[in-house]
């Protein structure tokens, strides 16, 4: 069920489960559409040449699909912030799971803090942080 105001929230919620697109063909053509055409997003090999476990998901298009994950579970909220920190690579074709947890209510102004993580298949974070967000009071 789709959140719509900050009274249907609760605090400690998990947010539904988000399963990424990671394939190296989308984050090969998101990264030449950016302009990030390099290697280390386009192929593995090339990628593994410069040090890498294989070619990476743009740190941008992950922030992109945690907000994607907050509109699936509230598609009226206005994203305020996200906030990240990115522990190791997103490889490309390797599925990953992005999780929230509803970290902070604010029902007075309807501002809600949701705390976010990129894991990878193994349970390894790649990447974490917060998204403040604000929703409707009524």
């Amino acid at each position: 069920m789709a959140i719509a105001t900050i009274q249907e929230v609760e605090f400690g919620e998990d947010l539904p489960t988000f399963i990424p697109d990671t394939s190296l063909a989308i984050a090969s053509q998101f990264a030449k559409l950016v302009g990030w055409g390099g290697p280390r997003f386009t192929d593995h090999d090339a990628a593994r040449k410069e040090g890498l476990p294989g070619a990476m998901v743009p740190g941008i298009l992950n922030q992109g699909y945690l907000v994607a994950m907050i509109h699936n579970w509230a598609p009226n909220a206005e994203i305020k912030s996200i906030d990240t920190v990115f522990r190791a690579p997103v490889i490309a074709d390797e599925q990953h799971t992005i999780s929230g947890v509803v970290t902070d209510v604010n029902e007075e102004d309807g501002q809600v803090e949701i705390d976010l993580t990129v894991a990878n298949a193994k349970g390894e974070t790649r990447v974490f942080g917060t998204a403040k967000v604000q929703l409707p009071l009524a």
